[in-house]
């Protein structure tokens, strides 16, 4: 994984947990987030496939209140954890844009361009 950003460690996240990070600098960083679910963790795109804005209101909230599902502030849409595919809500079939992630000696690592 080349370029990779550094997320923060693997036990520092709930089990389920998130944590929002950001790839570049400039007008047009990659804004995204991590989701770990036991001893995996899952990246996407922080953005909203049905109306592109971010899906959190609050800084690191991504998780329905049981933290079974990724879900949309604005809409409710929920999206699977561990695929990133909607299945309720607005958007209905469509996924999350995943971002390369890796564990490696306790930490979580990401791989992602800014947008241009």
């Amino acid at each position: 994984m080349s370029d990779a950003v550094a997320v923060g460690r693997l036990d520092e996240l709930g089990d389920p947990g998130c944590r929002e990070f950001q790839v570049g600098e400039g007008e047009w960083p990659l804004h995204g987030f991590v989701v770990r679910k036991g001893d995996e963790v899952f990246a996407y795109e922080n953005f909203c496939v049905h109306v592109g804005h971010p899906l959190n209101w609050a800084p690191d909230a991504f998780l329905t209140k049981d933290r079974s599902a990724i879900i949309c502030a604005s809409h409710g849409a929920m999206y699977e954890i561990e695929t990133g595919l909607c299945f309720a809500g607005p958007c209905m079939g469509k996924s999350l844009r995943p971002i390369e992630a890796v564990v490696r000696d306790g930490v979580v690592f990401v791989s992602g361009q800014p947008r241009r």
